[in-house]
């Protein structure tokens, strides 16, 4: 029994991994269930097994990329080594790291902008993001890297929107973009607009005292 269900499992997370590359490629419209199952090395009755329809495997697929957005930031905001500005740029340095390696959140981002997933963004990774940005810059004004007067929900609605943008840009520019440098690049123009002199002081000192890495992504 423990075999079988083991079997099903890798079954499952097979046949996700491929709807995700045939997501990210064709989106959902254009997205052939053939390809997915011969990308799956599944058949057609183990794919109906675990899934109704094709849209009840996109929605496997934008599940998985939520929890990868939950685990990555749940990580990163359990971090006591660092101060929260530098847990905030690990943390997006590895969403980008992610968005440029990672097929399931590759797939998410595809995905979201479907019609038949708009309504989906409001519980999506981004919003898992979202708040997260938001938990630090409270942490980061309590630390005294950001000014006591600095708006929590402000900093927040403005980076995770100048990152959404930043990513779309990467999909017109047509060549290679450094999302990573980008992502960086945005942060570092918030934080400071609202920063404190004695953290800018250090910072142009130190730089940045967290990043990510691709061998912690698991992909």
């Amino acid at each position: 029994m423990a075999r079988q269900q083991e079997r099903a499992r890798r079954t499952r997370a097979a046949i996700i991994r491929s709807a995700a590359v045939e997501f990210g490629k064709s989106g959902y419209a254009a997205a052939s269930l053939n390809r997915i199952l011969e990308g799956s090395r599944a058949t057609k009755g183990a794919m109906y097994f675990h899934f109704d329809s094709k849209e009840d495997l996109a929605r496997a697929v934008l599940d998985a990329a939520v929890e990868r957005y939950r685990a990555s930031t749940e990580r990163w905001l359990a971090r006591t080594d660092l101060g929260a500005l530098d847990i905030l740029r690990g943390m997006l340095d590895e969403i980008a790291l992610r968005l440029d390696n990672d097929i399931i959140i590759q797939a998410e981002f595809r995905l979201i902008i479907e019609p038949e997933f708009y309504r989906d963004v409001q519980a999506g990774g981004g919003r898992i993001l979202g708040r997260a940005v938001r938990l630090l810059a409270v942490r980061a004004i309590d630390q005294k890297q950001l000014r006591h007067d600095a708006d929590p929900d402000r900093f927040a609605r403005t980076l995770t929107a100048s990152l959404a943008g930043q990513r779309y840009i990467t999909d017109l520019a047509g060549g290679p973009v450094d999302l990573r440098a980008r992502y960086t690049e945005a942060l570092e123009v918030i934080v400071e607009s609202m920063t404190t002199p004695e953290w800018l002081d250090e910072f142009r000192v130190s730089g940045w005292r967290a990043a990510a890495r691709l061998e912690d992504l698991n992909v």
